[in-house]
């Protein structure tokens, strides 16, 4: 497993790394988000789902009560949070090898414990907190073939 460090500074580098990784990704990729509260997972989630195609007019909230929120882009999104999950039993009864197989890009926050579970093969971005109060930084790993060539394609 290869990683990349991302500085994001502000809520617009944020959106910017969104807007490289959307590009990447293809039908039935996962895309896993960890990271401490407050680090910008729901925020990073909702910009990546805006630069995959969802429009303004559809609210991208934390699927935190909601367990799973199903967004149509160019490619149809299922993003989920696991933070409430007691375990795998859960998260499979949630359906997200389902959706993952019919094409879906899965999107998890609070997911690394379960990316072998959803099929392995997966972009895993962690969200720390910086230096200044406002500033984060992401770490970018590439789980299995398809995670690393997703990670590989998001620019310096």
């Amino acid at each position: 497993m290869t990683d990349k460090l991302v500085e994001l500074p502000s809520r617009r580098a944020t959106i910017k790394l969104a807007r490289a990784i959307a590009p990447a990704l293809q039908a039935s990729d996962l895309v896993v988000l960890a990271g401490d509260l407050g680090t910008g997972k729901t925020f990073f989630a909702r910009a990546l789902c805006r630069a995959l195609g969802v429009p303004s007019s559809v609210d991208i909230v934390s699927p935190t009560f909601t367990l799973v929120q199903e967004l149509q882009g160019r490619l149809p999104i299922a993003h989920a949070d696991a933070y409430r999950l007691s375990g795998e039993a859960e998260l499979i009864g949630l359906g997200l090898r389902e959706a993952r197989g019919e094409g879906a890009v899965v999107v998890l926050e609070w997911g690394a414990p379960y990316v072998q579970l959803l099929g392995g093969d997966a972009l895993v971005v962690t969200f720390e907190h910086a230096a200044s109060a406002s500033a984060r930084r992401a770490r970018l790993a590439g789980v299995g073939r398809r995670g690393s060539e997703i990670m590989l394609r998001v620019p310096e």
